[in-house]
């Protein structure tokens, strides 16, 4: 065969196999109906998958997967100790009238240990009327408690001994509560739920479709979104529901997939659906208008959805397995999100073809058809007026959000712990009866492990140094110390008198670990670990604290190499960097000055805490990074493409801003209400994440988006587009490709921008 006419084959059979968005288009568009049928057997096929095994799937456990001090002394419990657990729950009981010395308090002790021992939820409780029982009675004697170890999967087990408590409390005259571990537990898991559902389905949902009837103008056009939302949220389901059967993975995945489902589905119809209609507005038929969307939008999607999939892998960083459920569902809806786009979107546009615009909104739809394809009146007007002072609309831009960003300095990294559920909670009202009579970290103690024979002198005399050294600490409750002993273990357990959760906790931990310590036991100190809930909580911070960096330089990294292929320029990516840190600094700045400091958190219906969580500043950054790229990348192509056909960089940025602010703003305010809906949840944690998520893309889709990208870029000019020589032999994946070859092979006739390289 001749070398031109293999030349040609080779060419042929590239176009034929190539998945490039275009192709994709050609063979979604060519049998639409058959790739419909597809996506509905592989959505039924999901549901299947979440019925037969999501449950299954699904924990609510969490752990870190590293080994931190607190962690080896917990194995080490765990192996040695097995039949000497500690304290699970305390019930507080509590008499006004009587005192523990009284025969009816007494016997109405005995009654409710009779019931919790009937129910075979306990495998081991104490009361004051056992030998050494003394321990557990107020200083007042009004009150005392009952210590519950319970029985093998303690989460189900709290839901029988609760009703109990319940049942008992106000009987004969006593105030009985219940509160510790599994009861905590129980009760943010059931306030999570509602709040998750009520930010998801109450807020979501709705005020999607009234933002995307904004948009569109029309009912059809505002459900194509929705409905590729959902279909890419019920695939992503069932793909999650087969990965936990191998990886463990934390029940709050679902609502992370959900959420971002619904944030990126939509998101991507609507940029999808909108170039659509200004094809068409410009005279392209159906099929030739959809094949330039896959060309440019759907491009659009596939960068950006890479990004947001490459914020998210920062999370995997972190050696927590909630963090890395989060992270996990993330990524798996923004992949089917991509794919639905490349595939299923073309295929549905292709059969409904001029019906996207039916069932138009009286008034508003005309409006919105009439504007397809120009540039909006206002956000034209507002882009032109910040390029004509652009440095000082930069300057007082970037002044606003650093002030904005400038509380970020005082960020405290903790958690709220069980202080932050609602009064209503059973846990909340058991933790509040306990730090009334009791220490304040009665129901979680600091556990003091010795890995040695409790008899050897050496450790004997350590262990009475610690207790010297604690009882001068008034942190430590060092009267309610227990002790706990195997053969070859020694474990001293003392309750904190501060909020196991508090600032106070952790640094009483760490003068623990650093001071007490190695002060007590000298050479054998590296045989002893701190564990229990409060230093457990503590090396959390530890972790996720230290990670953060990491998890910042990786996505910065990324992201750079990515928008440095995509549009072959040094300062374009390193300028979208910077303007997306600055909308992340503020929404920091503004999550410490609110929650921290408590500025307006009354107004909000906020609560004002001690720390911010620990996971809050990394599920922003991840999440706020990701979904600003998601933008930057849309924005940013529309720039370019102009700039490529017309060379001018003016020109560009007022198109790009001008065609893309109504989208973004839109898309942006879906998901600033959704979680706005989480922000107005009981929990603290949720209001952090709501409230963050809300102020940062407010934030991004008004002054970053509308003053500060074009302002820094009509400064810049045509260095916008500067390349080095030595980096010209990178791949070229740019993004926008109106005039990319048809079926026939026939290249297209841009007109090449001007260029500047070194």
């Amino acid at each position: 065969m001749p070398r031109d006419e293999s030349r040609s084959a080779s060419d042929a059979g590239r176009r034929r196999f190539s998945l490039s968005p275009r192709r994709l288009a050609e063979r979604a568009t060519a049998r639409p109906r058959r790739m419909l049928l597809t996506w509905a057997g592989i959505a039924v096929l999901g549901l299947v998958l979440i019925g037969a095994l999501l449950p299954s799937a699904l924990t609510s456990d969490s752990d870190v997967t590293s080994r931190p001090d607190s962690k080896r002394a917990r194995q080490l419990i765990d192996a040695r100790l097995a039949d000497t657990d500690a304290v699970d729950e305390l019930i507080v009981v509590r008499s006004e009238s009587m005192t523990v010395d009284d025969a009816a308090f007494a016997a109405r002790i005995r009654g409710l240990v009779a019931a919790l021992r009937r129910s075979g939820a306990a495998r081991r409780i104490t009361s004051y009327t056992d030998p050494g029982g003394r321990i557990l009675i107020s200083e007042d004697r009004h009150a005392t408690l009952i210590a519950l170890v319970l029985a093998e999967k303690p989460a189900d087990h709290i839901e029988q001994v609760i009703p109990l408590v319940e049942r008992a409390d106000g009987r004969g005259g006593l105030a009985v509560n219940i509160t510790g571990e599994n009861t905590a537990g129980r009760d943010f898991g059931t306030v999570s739920e509602n709040d998750l559902r009520k930010g998801e389905i109450q807020f979501g949902l709705p005020a999607a479709l009234i933002i995307l009837l904004l948009v569109f103008g029309t009912l059809v056009g505002a459900a194509i979104p929705l409905v590729v939302a959902l279909i890419s949220i019920v695939v992503a389901l069932g793909l999650v529901a087969v990965i936990g059967q191998v990886f463990v993975l934390n029940l709050f995945v679902t609502n992370m997939l959900v959420a971002m489902g619904l944030a990126l589905g939509i998101d991507y119809s609507l940029f999808i659906v909108s170039r659509l209609r200004e094809e068409r507005h410009h005279g392209a038929d159906t099929r030739e208008a959809i094949l330039t969307v896959a060309s440019t939008a759907t491009r659009a999607v596939v960068f950006s959805g890479t990004a947001f999939s490459l914020a998210m892998l920062g999370m995997l960083l972190i050696r927590d397995t909630i963090l890395r459920s989060l992270a996990l569902g993330a990524i798996v809806v923004g992949v089917v999100s991509v794919l639905v786009a490349l595939t299923f979107h073309p295929a549905l546009l292709m059969v409904l073809g001029d019906r996207v615009d039916r069932l138009r909104v009286p008034w508003l739809g005309e409006r919105v058809a009439a504007s397809a394809g120009s540039e909006g009146r206002f956000w034209g007007g507002a882009v032109r007026a910040v390029l004509r002072r652009p440095a000082l609309s930069l300057v007082v831009s970037v002044a606003l959000l650093l002030a904005a960003a400038s509380p970020l300095l005082g960020l405290k990294i903790g958690s709220s712990g069980a202080e932050s559920l609602p009064a209503s909670t059973v846990a909340r009202q058991g933790l509040s009866a306990l730090e009334r009579d009791f220490p304040g970290g009665a129901v979680q103690p600091v556990d003091v492990v010795v890995d040695g024979r409790p008899g050897d002198p050496a450790v004997r005399r350590g262990i009475s140094r610690l207790r010297a050294s604690l009882a001068a600490d008034g942190d430590f409750a060092s009267r309610a110390t227990t002790r706990r002993a195997a053969s070859d273990l020694a474990v001293i357990s003392v309750p904190l008198t501060v909020a196991a959760s508090s600032e106070r906790a952790s640094a009483a931990i760490d003068r623990l670990r650093d001071t007490y310590v190695p002060a007590a036991f000298g050479d054998v100190a590296d045989r002893v670990t701190v564990g229990g809930g409060p230093a457990e909580a503590r090396d959390y911070f530890a972790l996720v604290g230290g990670s953060l960096p990491f998890v910042i330089a990786f996505v910065l990294s990324l992201s750079f190499v990515l928008l440095l292929l995509a549009f072959r320029s040094i300062v374009v990516p390193a300028t979208a960097i910077a303007v997306n840190l600055l909308s992340v600094g503020a929404a920091y700045g503004l999550l410490v000055l609110v929650f921290q400091e408590g500025v307006g958190a009354d107004l909000l219906g906020f609560q004002q805490v001690e720390r911010i969580d620990a996971w809050v500043p990394v599920f922003l950054f991840s999440v706020l990074f990701g979904l600003s790229m998601d933008y930057q990348v849309f924005l940013l192509s529309r720039i370019h493409e102009r700039y490529r056909t017309s060379g001018s960089t003016y020109e560009g940025i007022v198109h790009g801003v001008g065609s893309t602010a109504r989208l973004i703003t839109g898309a942006a305010l879906i998901i600033v209400v959704v979680f706005a809906g989480f922000a107005t949840g009981q929990l603290a944690a949720f209001q952090q994440m709501g409230f963050g998520v809300a102020v940062a893309l407010l934030i991004d889709a008004t002054i970053v988006r509308s003053v500060v990208i074009p302002a820094a870029m009509g400064l810049l000019g045509d260095r916008n587009w500067y390349l080095p020589r030595w980096l010209g032999r990178l791949p070229d994946i740019r993004i926008e490709t109106p005039t990319e070859a048809g079926p026939d092979g026939a290249p297209g006739a841009a007109r090449p921008p001007r260029r500047v390289a070194a």
